[in-house]
């Protein structure tokens, strides 16, 4: 296979899709066709109908499969359509074991809707193992891992829940969008499904909703072919190229970006007006020596709490430089409100119970100077503080 010895970052762009072997042409020529002619009345050829095969989007599956270090990919038309597709594998009566700080979108799929068809869910701290083991059902079918977890940065160990589901004869899935397979490979870890919104950092550009699914093993590999044929939840082929090229650029991207989320790290975890700052490449992180053991680093997304709700109003209404919206892992800095955002499927009280206060905000860090981000920032919090006097003085 080409590129099968080579480093990641060279496996980006040399890979079975670097040429195209009619033409000889550098890019995915994108196929349009939504149906393909057949030759033959009783045999036909590999494409038919684009729901069921596309070359252009086969090409985007191809190398996200072999990048993750898995036998098949299949792309979908947003990250929740590769999540809904994955729970598909479970049926009636089913139990899953699921991060309790899960995403949004992925807590309002299992609460709303898959409990609608008998399939049981228990939200747990998948950091500690004894409530994982304790969670554990005879009807326990699968464990669903974020990790690190959105947005409380949590981490799990990704080995020993594979371990556990592979006892009991389950499915560990394995939601991998933050660290993408630069940085964390869960497969090698042992999971069964890696799971990715290619939305954020895998195409990078905040120009196109997209979803991925690795798999590993053949047979599991056949039966999320087959639902991805029957659900038809399947990646248009403009957004496949575009995540193609955003592929490309993955490995400097998130190189610079998890550089500067470090530097950021660091900065606000000093400051006067942060309460806590979450993010895994901090050493008093109690996950810290997980991460470094399991990944390749910590990636770029990052929380933090503020003293209270208004501070957190005041520093998101004068900052300049990141954009104030939902999503992540781009190359401008995104500020984003779990609260009211990622998070506002999940009820207060259990936002509140899992720890995702209204206080809380979450950064994506992007390609910014990261000493503009600093000062950006500070000249914020300096807006904060004078706030904060002037209610003093009120009160007083």
């Amino acid at each position: 296979m080409v590129g099968e010895d080579f480093c990641f970052e060279t496996k980006l762009l040399h890979n079975r899709q670097k040429i195209d072997p009619v033409t000889g042409a550098v890019s995915v020529p994108i196929q349009h066709a939504s149906t393909f002619h057949q030759t033959n009345l009783d045999q036909f050829g590999k494409y038919d109908y684009s729901r069921s095969l596309n070359p252009t989007r086969e090409a985007l599956e191809e190398v996200i499969a072999e990048l993750e270090g898995g036998t098949r990919g299949f792309a979908f038309s947003s990250g929740m359509a590769a999540i809904s597709t994955a729970f598909l594998l479970l049926s009636s009566g089913d139990h899953v074991v699921i991060t309790e700080d899960v995403y949004g979108g992925t807590y309002r799929m299992v609460t709303q809707v898959l409990s609608r068809f008998g399939i049981e869910h228990t939200f747990i701290d998948m950091t500690n193992l004894h409530e994982v083991k304790h969670a554990i059902k005879k009807n326990t079918k699968a464990f669903y891992v974020e990790t690190p977890s959105n947005p409380l940065m949590k981490v799990t160990d990704i080995k020993a829940i594979s371990e556990l589901a592979k006892e009991i004869q389950a499915l560990t899935f394995v939601d991998n969008t933050f660290l993408t397979p630069e940085l964390q490979r869960p497969l090698e870890l042992g999971a069964d499904v890696v799971l990715h919104s290619a939305t954020k950092f895998l195409s990078g550009h905040s120009d196109v909703v997209a979803g991925l699914a690795v798999v590993k093993d053949e047979i599991l590999a056949s039966r999320l072919g087959f639902l991805q044929n029957s659900f038809g939840a399947v990646l248009g082929v403009q957004d496949a190229w575009l995540v193609l090229r955003g592929l490309k650029t993955l490995h400097v991207r998130l190189e610079q970006s998890q550089k500067s989320a470090m530097k950021l790290a660091n900065y606000l975890d000093v400051h006067q007006l942060v309460e806590k700052v979450y993010y895994p490449g901090l050493k008093h992180h109690p996950q810290h020596h997980l991460q470094k053991n399991q990944a390749a680093g910590s990636g770029a997304v990052l929380s933090f709490d503020f003293v209270n709700e208004e501070a957190l109003r005041t520093f998101v209404a004068n900052v300049k430089i990141p954009v104030f919206a939902v999503s992540l892992g781009a190359v401008e800095s995104i500020l984003s409100y779990p609260a009211k955002m990622s998070h506002a499927a999940m009820p207060q009280t259990e936002r509140e119970k899992r720890g995702i206060k209204n206080s809380l905000i979450r950064l994506s860090v992007g390609l910014e100077n990261v000493d503009d981000l600093i000062h950006d920032f500070s000249q914020a919090f300096e807006k904060v503080r004078a706030k904060q006097l002037v209610l003093q003085r009120g009160e007083s």
